[in-house]
This record gives C-alpha cells, sequence and structure tokens, in this order.
C-alpha cells in the first residue's frame, strides 16, 4: 500500500456518501469524482417502524479515467483505514 496514500475526504453527516476523495499515488495527488464512495453498510425499518442504519466498510465504484488498476484495491484499503465506517440513512 506504500504507492497509495490518504489525503482527504469531505463527506459528512447527513450524507456520508457524498463527498470528495482525494488519494496520493505516487507522488501525485488524485481527485475522486463527487461521490465515488458506497457504503457496505444499509438502511431498514425496524418492526416498530423505525428507521435505522447499519454501517459497513466503504467501496469505491468510480475511479478517476487513468487509475492503475493494480491499485484500485489498495485504494480501498486506504479509504478504509482512513474514512469513518458509513451509512449514515441520510439518503432516505
Amino acid at each position: 500500500m506504500g504507492r497509495v496514500k490518504f489525503i482527504s475526504y469531505d463527506g459528512e453527516y447527513p450524507n456520508l456518501c457524498a463527498g470528495t476523495l482525494i488519494l496520493n499515488v505516487d507522488g501525485k495527488d488524485i481527485v475522486f469524482p463527487k461521490h465515488c464512495l458506497s457504503s457496505g453498510g444499509s438502511v431498514y425499518e425496524d418492526e416498530s417502524g423505525d428507521w435505522v442504519s447499519d454501517s459497513g466498510e466503504w467501496d469505491i465504484d468510480s475511479f478517476p479515467e487513468g487509475f492503475p488498476e493494480e491499485l484500485k484495491q489498495d485504494a480501498v484499503s486506504v479509504v478504509n483505514d482512513n474514512v469513518i465506517e458509513g451509512c449514515c440513512g441520510g439518503c432516505i
């Protein structure tokens, strides 16, 4: 993972997945498309009718054009090491 480093992510409640991700790859800052992350969490209605959200690990749905294929899993790992697990329920 030494080639991919976390720089920043500005997603926050109530839409954790709606931020801009910046990673550094081989010394160059790469800005990802807005809304590039998706949560492994979920939102559901419980038996009492209340909405509940579960957190889960992030996945990257869209990479910038030309992002090295061999570094995509490293990028996902770096995101999960640095961005709080999500599914805030902001989309319901």
